[in-house]
Protein backbone atom coordinates (compact mmCIF):
# COMPACT_ATOMS: atom_id res chain seq x y z
CA UNK A 1 0.00 0.00 0.00
CA UNK A 2 2.39 2.54 1.06
CA UNK A 3 4.62 1.83 -1.85
CA UNK A 4 2.17 1.96 -4.40
CA UNK A 5 0.42 4.87 -3.28
CA UNK A 6 3.82 6.87 -2.65
CA UNK A 7 4.69 5.83 -6.77
CA UNK A 8 1.44 6.97 -7.40
CA UNK A 9 1.67 10.36 -5.73
CA UNK A 10 5.09 11.25 -6.91
CA UNK A 11 3.25 11.32 -10.66
CA UNK A 12 0.47 13.30 -9.21
CA UNK A 13 2.49 15.54 -8.38
CA UNK A 14 4.34 15.80 -11.39
CA UNK A 15 7.38 13.83 -11.26
CA UNK A 16 8.86 12.96 -14.21
CA UNK A 17 11.61 10.87 -13.77
CA UNK A 18 11.74 7.36 -13.82
CA UNK A 19 9.69 5.30 -10.89
CA UNK A 20 10.51 1.29 -9.98
CA UNK A 21 8.62 -0.39 -7.76
CA UNK A 22 10.27 -3.27 -6.49
CA UNK A 23 8.17 -5.82 -4.83
CA UNK A 24 9.30 -9.20 -2.98
CA UNK A 25 6.09 -10.89 -3.63
CA UNK A 26 5.46 -11.71 -7.12
CA UNK A 27 1.60 -10.79 -7.41
CA UNK A 28 0.89 -7.68 -8.42
CA UNK A 29 0.31 -5.04 -5.71
CA UNK A 30 -2.65 -5.42 -3.33
CA UNK A 31 -4.79 -3.72 -0.82
CA UNK A 32 -4.26 -5.92 2.78
CA UNK A 33 -7.58 -5.31 4.16
CA UNK A 34 -10.08 -7.84 2.68
CA UNK A 35 -8.03 -10.28 3.13
CA UNK A 36 -9.39 -10.98 6.94
CA UNK A 37 -12.92 -10.79 5.20
CA UNK A 38 -13.61 -11.27 2.06
CA UNK A 39 -10.94 -12.70 0.58
CA UNK A 40 -10.57 -15.33 3.68
CA UNK A 41 -14.13 -16.10 2.75
CA UNK A 42 -14.14 -16.96 -0.78
CA UNK A 43 -16.26 -13.53 -1.38
CA UNK A 44 -13.58 -12.18 -3.65
CA UNK A 45 -10.28 -13.66 -5.16
CA UNK A 46 -7.95 -11.02 -4.57
CA UNK A 47 -7.23 -7.65 -3.93
CA UNK A 48 -5.36 -5.98 -6.46
CA UNK A 49 -4.87 -2.53 -6.78
CA UNK A 50 -6.93 -1.49 -10.23
CA UNK A 51 -4.07 1.28 -11.04
CA UNK A 52 -2.72 1.32 -14.62
CA UNK A 53 1.00 1.34 -13.77
CA UNK A 54 2.08 1.43 -17.82
CA UNK A 55 -0.06 4.25 -18.31
CA UNK A 56 1.38 6.15 -15.29
CA UNK A 57 5.00 4.89 -16.51
CA UNK A 58 5.52 2.99 -12.85
CA UNK A 59 8.43 0.14 -13.94
CA UNK A 60 6.90 -3.03 -11.68
CA UNK A 61 9.35 -5.27 -10.45
CA UNK A 62 7.62 -8.48 -8.42
CA UNK A 63 9.57 -11.36 -7.11
CA UNK A 64 12.40 -9.30 -6.23
CA UNK A 65 13.31 -8.87 -2.79
CA UNK A 66 16.07 -6.45 -1.31
CA UNK A 67 18.60 -7.76 0.76
CA UNK A 68 20.79 -4.89 1.51
CA UNK A 69 21.21 -1.03 1.23
CA UNK A 70 25.11 0.37 0.19
CA UNK A 71 24.08 4.16 0.53
CA UNK A 72 27.64 5.44 -0.47
CA UNK A 73 27.09 3.61 -3.87
CA UNK A 74 23.36 4.30 -4.18
CA UNK A 75 22.38 0.74 -4.83
CA UNK A 76 19.83 -1.48 -3.20
CA UNK A 77 20.79 -5.45 -3.24
CA UNK A 78 18.73 -8.22 -4.88
CA UNK A 79 19.68 -11.36 -5.65
CA UNK A 80 19.29 -10.23 -9.01
CA UNK A 81 21.97 -8.25 -8.73
CA UNK A 82 21.54 -4.21 -7.77
CA UNK A 83 19.44 -1.94 -8.14
CA UNK A 84 20.66 1.99 -8.38
CA UNK A 85 18.74 4.75 -7.32
CA UNK A 86 19.19 8.62 -6.89
CA UNK A 87 16.14 8.92 -4.19
CA UNK A 88 15.10 5.64 -2.00
CA UNK A 89 12.07 5.02 -0.26
CA UNK A 90 11.71 2.07 2.20
CA UNK A 91 8.47 1.01 1.90
CA UNK A 92 8.84 -3.05 3.27
CA UNK A 93 5.89 -2.79 6.11
CA UNK A 94 6.05 -5.17 8.99
CA UNK A 95 6.47 -9.27 9.04
CA UNK A 96 3.89 -10.98 11.76
CA UNK A 97 5.56 -12.24 14.34
CA UNK A 98 6.01 -16.03 15.13
CA UNK A 99 5.42 -18.06 17.39
CA UNK A 100 9.25 -19.67 18.68
CA UNK A 101 8.92 -23.40 17.49
CA UNK A 102 6.25 -23.27 15.49
CA UNK A 103 8.04 -22.81 12.20
CA UNK A 104 7.55 -25.52 9.61
CA UNK A 105 4.62 -27.15 11.43
CA UNK A 106 1.74 -28.11 9.04
CA UNK A 107 -1.20 -26.34 9.89
CA UNK A 108 0.45 -23.67 11.69
CA UNK A 109 -0.84 -20.84 9.73
CA UNK A 110 -0.10 -16.84 9.86
CA UNK A 111 -2.66 -14.15 8.37
CA UNK A 112 -0.62 -11.10 6.40
CA UNK A 113 -0.07 -11.36 2.92
CA UNK A 114 -2.11 -12.98 -0.22
CA UNK A 115 -0.26 -16.41 -0.19
CA UNK A 116 -0.73 -16.96 3.77
CA UNK A 117 -5.08 -16.58 3.45
CA UNK A 118 -4.86 -18.93 0.03
CA UNK A 119 -3.46 -21.54 2.76
CA UNK A 120 -6.22 -20.73 5.11
CA UNK A 121 -8.73 -20.35 2.93
CA UNK A 122 -9.70 -24.33 2.54
CA UNK A 123 -9.09 -24.47 6.25
CA UNK A 124 -12.58 -22.21 6.76
CA UNK A 125 -14.43 -23.99 4.09
CA UNK A 126 -13.64 -27.47 5.77
CA UNK A 127 -15.03 -26.02 8.97
CA UNK A 128 -11.87 -27.34 11.23
CA UNK A 129 -11.16 -27.00 14.30
CA UNK A 130 -9.36 -23.94 14.55
CA UNK A 131 -7.12 -22.48 17.86
CA UNK A 132 -6.16 -19.13 17.09
CA UNK A 133 -3.18 -17.36 19.31
CA UNK A 134 -3.23 -13.90 19.92
CA UNK A 135 -6.59 -12.10 20.88
CA UNK A 136 -5.34 -8.76 19.27
CA UNK A 137 -7.26 -7.04 16.13
CA UNK A 138 -6.03 -9.64 13.39
CA UNK A 139 -6.87 -12.43 16.25
CA UNK A 140 -10.66 -11.20 16.60
CA UNK A 141 -10.79 -11.09 12.86
CA UNK A 142 -9.46 -14.12 11.94
CA UNK A 143 -11.61 -15.64 14.60
CA UNK A 144 -15.17 -13.43 13.33
CA UNK A 145 -14.37 -15.43 10.12
CA UNK A 146 -13.95 -18.65 10.83
CA UNK A 147 -16.77 -18.68 13.07
CA UNK A 148 -18.96 -17.16 10.18
CA UNK A 149 -17.80 -20.11 7.97
CA UNK A 150 -18.93 -22.70 10.71
CA UNK A 151 -15.81 -23.53 12.15
CA UNK A 152 -15.12 -24.32 16.00
CA UNK A 153 -12.66 -21.62 17.31
CA UNK A 154 -11.06 -20.99 20.59
CA UNK A 155 -8.79 -18.14 20.91
CA UNK A 156 -6.01 -18.50 23.79
CA UNK A 157 -5.01 -15.30 24.87
CA UNK A 158 -1.35 -14.05 27.60
CA UNK A 159 -2.94 -11.61 28.78
CA UNK A 160 -6.24 -11.06 30.83
CA UNK A 161 -8.26 -9.60 28.70
CA UNK A 162 -7.85 -8.55 24.79
CA UNK A 163 -6.36 -6.04 22.82
CA UNK A 164 -4.49 -5.72 26.21
CA UNK A 165 -1.36 -3.79 24.79
CA UNK A 166 -3.78 -0.93 23.19
CA UNK A 167 -7.55 -0.66 25.69
CA UNK A 168 -7.76 -0.08 29.52
CA UNK A 169 -9.29 -3.01 30.63
CA UNK A 170 -12.43 -1.60 31.26
CA UNK A 171 -12.49 -0.97 27.39
CA UNK A 172 -11.26 -4.22 26.65
CA UNK A 173 -13.85 -6.53 28.66
CA UNK A 174 -16.70 -5.16 27.22
CA UNK A 175 -15.05 -6.90 23.94
CA UNK A 176 -14.59 -9.63 25.52
CA UNK A 177 -18.21 -10.34 25.23
CA UNK A 178 -18.38 -10.51 21.99
CA UNK A 179 -16.41 -13.55 21.64
CA UNK A 180 -18.76 -15.17 24.39
CA UNK A 181 -22.06 -14.52 22.00
CA UNK A 182 -20.89 -15.62 19.36
CA UNK A 183 -19.82 -19.33 20.96
CA UNK A 184 -16.06 -18.41 20.39
CA UNK A 185 -14.45 -19.66 23.35
CA UNK A 186 -11.71 -16.84 24.65
CA UNK A 187 -9.47 -18.11 27.26
CA UNK A 188 -7.38 -15.32 28.34
CA UNK A 189 -4.26 -15.29 30.64
CA UNK A 190 -3.52 -18.31 28.87
CA UNK A 191 0.80 -18.81 27.50
CA UNK A 192 1.19 -21.09 25.03
CA UNK A 193 4.06 -23.37 26.09
CA UNK A 194 4.48 -24.60 22.38
CA UNK A 195 2.74 -26.16 19.81
CA UNK A 196 2.74 -29.98 19.13
CA UNK A 197 1.95 -31.31 15.14
CA UNK A 198 0.80 -34.18 16.70
CA UNK A 199 -1.38 -36.32 15.22
CA UNK A 200 -3.21 -34.38 16.36
CA UNK A 201 -1.79 -31.19 16.04
CA UNK A 202 -2.62 -29.29 19.31
CA UNK A 203 -1.68 -25.82 21.22
CA UNK A 204 -0.24 -26.97 24.92
CA UNK A 205 -0.31 -24.04 27.23
CA UNK A 206 1.86 -23.64 30.53
CA UNK A 207 -0.52 -24.98 32.44
CA UNK A 208 -0.01 -28.58 31.06
CA UNK A 209 -3.47 -28.07 29.37
CA UNK A 210 -3.58 -29.31 25.58
CA UNK A 211 -5.95 -27.85 22.78
CA UNK A 212 -6.49 -30.08 19.78
CA UNK A 213 -6.99 -28.39 16.41
CA UNK A 214 -6.83 -29.10 12.55
CA UNK A 215 -5.26 -25.60 12.26
CA UNK A 216 -3.62 -22.97 13.85
CA UNK A 217 -3.41 -19.37 13.23
CA UNK A 218 -0.65 -17.11 15.00
CA UNK A 219 -1.54 -13.68 15.83
CA UNK A 220 0.59 -12.46 18.07
CA UNK A 221 1.65 -8.92 16.53
CA UNK A 222 3.79 -7.81 13.84
CA UNK A 223 7.55 -6.07 13.53
CA UNK A 224 8.92 -3.74 10.88
CA UNK A 225 10.76 -5.38 8.05
CA UNK A 226 13.96 -3.83 8.51
CA UNK A 227 16.42 -6.60 9.10
CA UNK A 228 17.68 -6.04 5.29
CA UNK A 229 18.64 -2.88 6.73
CA UNK A 230 21.29 -4.13 9.31
CA UNK A 231 24.91 -2.37 8.86
CA UNK A 232 24.04 0.03 6.37
CA UNK A 233 23.63 3.18 9.03
CA UNK A 234 20.11 4.15 8.65
CA UNK A 235 19.21 4.38 12.28
CA UNK A 236 16.57 1.97 13.90
CA UNK A 237 14.57 1.90 16.98
CA UNK A 238 14.19 -0.46 19.52
CA UNK A 239 11.38 -1.43 18.06
CA UNK A 240 13.02 -2.28 14.56
CA UNK A 241 11.33 1.26 13.42
CA UNK A 242 13.03 3.13 10.34
CA UNK A 243 13.45 6.42 12.22
CA UNK A 244 12.13 9.21 10.02
CA UNK A 245 12.07 12.72 10.80
CA UNK A 246 8.87 14.76 10.81
CA UNK A 247 9.12 15.02 6.77
CA UNK A 248 9.54 10.63 6.87
CA UNK A 249 13.04 10.97 5.85
CA UNK A 250 15.73 8.63 7.14
CA UNK A 251 18.97 9.37 9.05
CA UNK A 252 20.80 8.90 5.06
CA UNK A 253 20.72 11.28 2.18
CA UNK A 254 17.81 10.83 0.02
CA UNK A 255 16.24 7.90 1.46
CA UNK A 256 12.94 8.23 2.97
CA UNK A 257 10.49 5.48 5.08
CA UNK A 258 6.88 5.46 5.16
CA UNK A 259 4.52 3.04 6.31
CA UNK A 260 4.52 0.66 9.02
CA UNK A 261 8.29 -0.16 8.98
CA UNK A 262 8.87 3.70 9.77
CA UNK A 263 8.48 5.94 12.86
CA UNK A 264 7.65 9.27 13.16
CA UNK A 265 7.72 11.99 15.48
CA UNK A 266 4.09 13.37 16.25
CA UNK A 267 3.92 17.18 17.56
CA UNK A 268 0.17 16.93 18.41
CA UNK A 269 1.06 14.00 20.73
CA UNK A 270 4.36 14.93 22.21
CA UNK A 271 6.15 11.33 21.17
CA UNK A 272 7.27 9.12 18.54
CA UNK A 273 4.92 6.84 16.80
CA UNK A 274 4.63 3.70 15.11
CA UNK A 275 1.33 2.95 13.50
CA UNK A 276 0.20 0.01 12.05
CA UNK A 277 -2.63 0.66 10.06
CA UNK A 278 -4.15 0.96 6.28
CA UNK A 279 -4.55 4.86 6.53
CA UNK A 280 -1.65 5.56 7.64
CA UNK A 281 -0.04 3.67 4.51
CA UNK A 282 -2.25 5.79 2.58
CA UNK A 283 -1.05 9.16 3.95
CA UNK A 284 1.91 9.28 4.62
CA UNK A 285 2.98 8.75 0.59
CA UNK A 286 1.51 12.30 -0.04
CA UNK A 287 3.71 13.90 2.43
CA UNK A 288 7.26 11.61 0.93
CA UNK A 289 6.02 12.43 -2.72
CA UNK A 290 5.72 16.26 -1.71
CA UNK A 291 9.26 16.52 0.17
CA UNK A 292 11.27 14.36 -3.12
CA UNK A 293 9.22 16.76 -5.85
CA UNK A 294 9.69 19.68 -3.43
CA UNK A 295 13.58 19.30 -3.52
CA UNK A 296 15.79 21.41 -1.68
CA UNK A 297 12.33 23.44 0.09
CA UNK A 298 11.09 21.88 3.31
CA UNK A 299 8.07 20.42 2.40
CA UNK A 300 4.65 19.56 4.42
CA UNK A 301 5.23 17.99 7.85
CA UNK A 302 3.56 14.60 8.57
CA UNK A 303 1.59 14.64 11.36
CA UNK A 304 -1.78 12.63 10.92
CA UNK A 305 -4.42 11.84 13.48
CA UNK A 306 -4.24 8.20 13.44
CA UNK A 307 -6.89 5.97 12.31
CA UNK A 308 -7.48 2.38 11.65
CA UNK A 309 -11.12 0.54 11.55
CA UNK A 310 -11.78 -3.47 12.48
CA UNK A 311 -14.82 -5.28 11.70
CA UNK A 312 -15.64 -8.14 14.22
CA UNK A 313 -18.07 -10.28 15.76
CA UNK A 314 -20.97 -8.22 14.03
CA UNK A 315 -19.54 -4.63 15.04
CA UNK A 316 -17.49 -2.28 13.19
CA UNK A 317 -15.05 -0.91 15.39
CA UNK A 318 -13.64 2.26 14.63
CA UNK A 319 -10.20 4.19 16.61
CA UNK A 320 -9.24 7.77 15.62
CA UNK A 321 -5.93 9.64 17.50
CA UNK A 322 -3.43 7.99 20.09
CA UNK A 323 -3.95 7.91 24.15
CA UNK A 324 -2.34 6.81 26.74
CA UNK A 325 -2.79 5.33 30.39
CA UNK A 326 -3.15 9.17 31.91
CA UNK A 327 -5.15 10.25 29.77
CA UNK A 328 -8.73 10.26 31.39
CA UNK A 329 -11.90 7.94 29.63
CA UNK A 330 -15.18 8.99 29.40
CA UNK A 331 -18.32 6.87 28.11
CA UNK A 332 -20.71 7.80 25.74
CA UNK A 333 -23.21 5.67 25.87
CA UNK A 334 -23.89 1.48 27.15
CA UNK A 335 -21.20 -0.51 26.33
CA UNK A 336 -23.84 -2.98 27.02
CA UNK A 337 -25.62 -2.01 23.55
CA UNK A 338 -25.10 -2.45 20.34
CA UNK A 339 -23.43 1.78 19.90
CA UNK A 340 -21.50 3.22 22.12
CA UNK A 341 -18.12 5.12 21.95
CA UNK A 342 -14.99 6.38 24.40
CA UNK A 343 -13.62 9.55 24.30
CA UNK A 344 -9.84 10.23 26.10
CA UNK A 345 -9.40 13.84 27.09
CA UNK A 346 -5.56 15.13 28.09
CA UNK A 347 -5.76 18.16 29.73
CA UNK A 348 -9.36 18.74 28.65
CA UNK A 349 -8.53 18.39 24.61
CA UNK A 350 -9.97 15.20 22.71
CA UNK A 351 -6.96 13.23 21.90
CA UNK A 352 -8.34 9.80 21.13
CA UNK A 353 -12.03 7.90 20.29
CA UNK A 354 -12.86 4.70 20.23
CA UNK A 355 -16.45 4.39 18.68
CA UNK A 356 -18.39 0.81 18.24
CA UNK A 357 -21.77 1.22 15.76
CA UNK A 358 -21.49 4.87 16.04
CA UNK A 359 -19.98 6.29 12.68
CA UNK A 360 -21.02 10.00 12.99
CA UNK A 361 -18.82 10.20 16.50
CA UNK A 362 -15.72 8.57 14.68
CA UNK A 363 -16.39 11.25 11.68
CA UNK A 364 -16.68 14.47 14.11
CA UNK A 365 -14.10 13.52 16.68
CA UNK A 366 -11.39 13.08 13.69
CA UNK A 367 -11.80 16.57 13.02
CA UNK A 368 -11.95 17.50 16.62
CA UNK A 369 -8.50 15.92 17.11
CA UNK A 370 -7.13 17.70 14.29
CA UNK A 371 -7.97 20.89 15.68
CA UNK A 372 -7.12 20.09 19.26
CA UNK A 373 -11.02 21.18 20.71
CA UNK A 374 -11.11 21.19 24.12
CA UNK A 375 -14.64 19.35 25.45
CA UNK A 376 -16.92 19.19 28.52
CA UNK A 377 -16.80 16.03 29.50
CA UNK A 378 -20.46 15.55 30.64
CA UNK A 379 -21.78 16.59 27.40
CA UNK A 380 -19.03 14.32 25.57
CA UNK A 381 -20.46 11.72 28.15
CA UNK A 382 -24.37 12.19 26.36
CA UNK A 383 -24.67 10.33 23.53
CA UNK A 384 -27.65 12.22 22.43
CA UNK A 385 -25.17 15.13 22.01
CA UNK A 386 -23.56 15.21 18.86
CA UNK A 387 -19.99 15.01 19.87
CA UNK A 388 -18.96 18.68 18.24
CA UNK A 389 -21.53 20.35 19.95
CA UNK A 390 -19.45 19.10 23.49
CA UNK A 391 -17.07 21.37 22.47
CA UNK A 392 -16.42 24.30 24.82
Amino acid sequence: MAGVQTAVALREDGFTGPVTLLGAEPHPPYDRPPLSKAVLLGKAEGSAFEIDFDALGIELVLGREVTGLRPDDREVDTAAGPVPYDVLVVATGAEAIRLPGSEGIPGVHLLRTLDDVRELRPVLAAQHRVVVVGAGWIGAEFATAAHEAGCSVTVVEAADRPLADVLPPEVAMQLAGWYVETGTELRTGARVARIDPGPPLSVVLHDGSRITAEAVLVGIGARPATGWLAGCGVELGPDGSITADERLRASLPDVYAVGDCASFPSRRYGERLLVHHWDNALQGPRTVAANIVGGEAEGPVYDPVPYFWSEQFGRFVQYAGYHTATDRLVWRGDPAGAAWSVCWLRDGVLVALLAVGRPRDLAQARRLIEKGAVVDPVRAADPAVPLKGAVV
